[in-house]
């Protein structure tokens, strides 16, 4: 090594390559299974159809930018309604941080995008190029023409699936049929083009190459979840007190450790059973039944590295918990296949918390998955998030399906008519939120004896077209000598009514009289 690198040392670690191998067990069907339903939710969503009217496409989720609304099959969102995503974004974090505070980085190893897309382009690659141990060969073999076939149809297909995820994406902005028409004909806009390129060239490069450097360095996430967990959280762990001292050795002086096991078994059941001593589940705890099992006993671990080579992040979970562990629980597959196999209990690394280690130290049964999930913090997150969303579903369904603004004019306030009556202008907004064209008819309550007449509409109804939004002029007057025109202010409310369903409306207003 020269002196300058002595001197100015690099910060940044090159990247060695992950090969992980292919594990089977029950959170590797859970990751297939949420892998399975995120993408086909992705891919399918924008070609799923709903009737929108003719004035709108008719596609179930539509993120319409250029009249700033959003669709999601019969839910519909204006931009004066922003407070609904807001609502939606603070729902996502509080599962966040209700999800971390049980399950630790449970998003991270099973619905994340990068940690989807990541295990779709590994499922190619170990498609193409073999298992790990044929990877890693390949990996180190000479470009010939094998490995440049092997590498050709692997990049070929992870480019379409890039493509793929692009064009997915910019299906949720438009007509998805119209756009692909468009894209394949050259005919589409060249925003179009340039997302689906820098969508499929990001994909290709997050999935394909970068992997696990994306949840190292690019993501805060693994920095900031220590504040979301505590000793009752539950995250992937190995039990170092049952499976040291660890080492291939081990597979010979298993008949030795048997016997002690046994002898612990025998007794493990406790008074309810007839047995007189506490349980003992592990090596080098005493029994109470002649002394503990001698220390150099052999624990589980038998030292087989099975459990860093199915890991995509490439780390040992015996060395403790790490920033890189996403929680994924594959090691808990690829250990409880070696266990089966040696013939020894399944959960040498399994899902556990801290509070759990020293009762299990001690001999002790640790406390129950679901009083670690049922615990106030996690009952507090989950009454906000379930707090929120009611209110959310609440709004959504007493909202009106038409929205009226009023606006006195204030210039003059009020204009005193020939036969003495006083007049008032209003500034009526409204909006259509159907999708066809309604009729709206307009109301004064508040006062009797008030005539309302509308600007350029003698018969007093005005239609609005689907969709759209409206602006009236509206008149209120008040007869001569009334009590109305002589006060100075009154509080009046301006009622619309949808003549098509007969759903009304109502705005608080004021009636600006001579104040006499």
């Amino acid at each position: 090594m020269s002196n300058s690198e002595l001197d100015h040392p690099s910060l940044y670690a090159k990247r060695e390559p992950i090969f992980p191998k292919r594990v089977k067990g029950r959170f590797r069907n859970l990751k297939w299974i949420v892998m399975a339903v995120a993408l086909t939710i992705y891919y399918v969503m924008p070609w799923l159809r709903w009737d929108r009217g003719p004035t709108m496409p008719d596609q179930a989720v539509l993120v319409d930018l250029a009249n700033r609304r959003f669709f999601f099959f019969w839910i519909e969102i204006w931009p004066h309604e922003f407070y609904f995503v807001a609502g939606l974004l603070v729902m996502a974090g509080l599962g966040l941080f209700l999800f971390t505070s049980a399950l630790g980085r449970v998003w991270c190893g099973y619905a994340c995008p990068q940690t989807v897309w990541t295990d779709l382009f590994m499922l190619v690659e170990r498609w193409i190029e073999g298992d790990r141990n044929a990877r890693i060969r390949l990996h180190r073999q000479e470009w010939d023409a094998q490995k440049i076939r092997l590498r050709l149809a692997k990049w070929a297909v992870w480019l379409v699936i890039a493509l793929m995820t692009g064009g997915a994406w910019i299906f949720y902005f438009t007509d998805a049929p119209t756009l692909l028409g468009n894209l394949l004909t050259g005919q589409a806009h060249p925003v179009a083009y340039i997302t689906m390129a820098i969508l499929t060239a990001t994909t290709f490069f997050f999935g394909g190459f970068a992997r696990e450097q994306i949840c190292i360095y690019a993501c805060p996430w693994p920095r900031i979840q220590a504040a979301m967990m505590d000793e009752d959280t539950l995250t992937v762990a190995y039990r170092e007190w049952r499976g040291e001292p660890r080492g291939k050795t081990n597979v010979r002086h298993r008949p030795a450790a048997a016997a002690f096991q046994a002898e612990a078994e025998s007794h493990a059941a406790g008074p309810a059973a007839g047995g007189k001593y506490p349980p003992v589940p592990y090596p080098g705890v005493p029994t109470g039944v002649g002394g503990p099992i001698p220390v150099n006993s052999a624990g589980d671990c038998i030292d087989c590295l099975a459990c860093v080579n199915v890991c995509p992040m490439g780390i040992d979970i015996r060395e403790g918990q790490q920033m890189e562990c996403i929680t994924c629980a594959l090691c808990i597959d690829a250990c409880d296949e070696i266990m089966d196999k040696i013939g020894k209990p399944r959960g040498l690394i399994d899902y556990m918390a801290l509070k759990d280690e020293t009762a299990e130290r001690a001999g002790a049964q640790p406390k129950s998955v679901w009083r670690h999930i049922f615990r106030p913090r996690t009952i507090l997150y989950f009454t906000l998030w379930s707090g929120i969303g009611i209110a959310l579903i609440v709004a959504l369904f007493i909202r009106s399906p038409f929205d009226l603004n009023v606006s006195p004019v204030r210039n003059p306030l009020f204009v005193t008519m020939s036969d003495g009556a006083i007049r008032n202008t209003y500034e009526v907004r409204l909006r259509n939120k159907q999708h066809d064209a309604r009729s709206f008819s307009f109301a004064v309550e508040g006062a009797d004896g008030l005539v309302v007449t509308v600007e350029g509409a003698p018969s007093g109804m005005t239609e609005v077209p689907a969709d759209e939004t409206l602006s009236r002029r509206l008149y209120v007057t008040a007869p001569a000598g009334s009590e109305i025109a002589t006060q100075a202010t009154t509080q009046l409310d301006l009622v619309v009514r949808d003549e098509t369903d007969g759903t009304t409306a109502s705005v608080g207003t004021i009636f600006h009289g001579k104040g006499e």
